[in-house]
């Protein structure tokens, strides 16, 4: 079993930041690549980044320049650095990792997301 678990959510004004924290335990051997999507009311799902263990990072346009993924693959954990928060970043916030289990299979584990408000 694997349990994936966002933290770092919350109310920031137009302009500030915020960080999110992901952090993946259980019958992990490896993690490969590791992401943040984002969700907004009536929207579909949208990645905003994406990083591999050999940390090589992909990010949305929407957000490039602005947000920094980074991760501790020591502690499988993936991180987002908001930076210039924009009302239009207001969405549940997903991790998302792509766990190689100890058993040798591969498996994506999605955390339950965690909420992201920028008033303006």
């Amino acid at each position: 079993q694997v349990q994936v678990v966002e933290s770092g959510g919350g109310l920031v004004q137009a302009g500030g930041s915020l960080r999110l924290s992901c952090a993946a335990s259980g019958s992990i051997f490896t993690i490969n690549r590791m992401a943040w999507y984002r969700q907004a009311p009536g929207k579909q799902r949208e990645l905003v980044a994406g990083i591999s263990r050999g940390d090589n990072p992909n990010y949305a346009d929407s957000v490039k320049g602005r947000f920094t993924i980074s991760r501790d693959n020591d502690k499988n954990t993936v991180y987002l650095q908001m930076n210039t928060l924009k009302p239009e970043d207001t969405s549940v916030y997903y991790c998302n990792a792509a766990v190689v289990s100890t058993a040798r299979s591969m498996t994506e584990y999605w955390g339950r997301g965690t909420q992201v408000t920028v008033s303006s």
